[in-house]
């Protein structure tokens, strides 16, 4: 190359981090959304996020600094995974925007408090926003499919499911999680049939729980294995 001109210059990139946090409430399948406080776009729907304080902070831990400010959610006790980055030209008026996703599951999260650019935050059930009935700002809608898409493979093949639960479960509460998530409806006597004959999925902890009316139900806790064989398999949606 000859001349100043030639040289090539590193295109401006601001980088950002996104959440989508999932878990079951009255056992509906919810992610956490906000309300936009500031422009672009300010009073609509968005996901919890933001960009990097700095050249020196780390992506993931801005991703949990963002859930500390804008939900007032603490990550420790969550499951937390990077999901995927999404770059796309014109996906943010404010320039080239590059942000990396992170899905974040937990049981019984409390309601979130709105802070810094956020002016609300709440529980919205996910099938409202896979319909569009609730729209979202930017890619959002794309980012929480994305993420919804892996949470229902990996409940296949991975105890990603006892992620929704708490410390001891009755196996009742684990179907609704799959039901929730896969978003259709499981035989009881096969889920738990299917359910305790994979090794190290679940193990009985030794307690029941003392229920309203009827039998007292049997508590599981997780059993140390990390990949379900055989496999919880996905029910095919049948054509109506």
């Amino acid at each position: 190359m000859s001349g100043t001109s030639d040289l090539w210059e590193p295109p401006e990139i601001q980088v950002a981090v996104d959440i989508v946090i999932l878990t079951m409430r009255a056992s509906v399948f919810h992610v956490l959304l906000i309300e936009r406080g500031e422009e672009p776009q300010a009073g609509t729907q968005a996901l919890p996020g933001g960009f990097l304080n700095n050249k020196w902070e780390g992506i993931y831990d801005a991703a949990l600094r963002e859930l500390k400010e804008e939900a007032d959610l603490d990550a420790s006790g969550l499951h937390v995974e990077q999901l995927a980055a999404y770059g796309e030209p014109g996906r943010d008026p404010r320039g080239r925007v590059l942000s990396v996703a992170y899905m974040a599951i937990a049981p019984g999260l409390p309601e979130p408090s709105a802070g810094t650019d956020a002016s609300d935050a709440a529980w919205v059930p996910v099938e409202d926003v896979l319909s569009g009935k609730v729209s979202l700002a930017f890619d959002h809608r794309q980012i929480v499919r994305d993420a919804v898409e892996r949470a229902r493979s990996k409940l296949e093949r991975t105890s990603l499911a006892l992620a929704f639960c708490g410390r001891t479960f009755t196996l009742t509460e684990l179907q609704h999680v799959y039901e929730g998530v896969w978003g259709c409806s499981l035989d009881p006597r096969n889920f738990y049939r299917k359910v305790q004959n994979i090794p190290g999925f679940v193990e009985p902890a030794g307690s029941v729980r003392r229920m309203a009316a009827g039998r007292p139900a049997r508590l599981f806790r997780a059993g140390g294995g990390t990949v379900l064989y055989p496999p919880m398999v996905r029910p095919v949606p049948t054509e109506s």
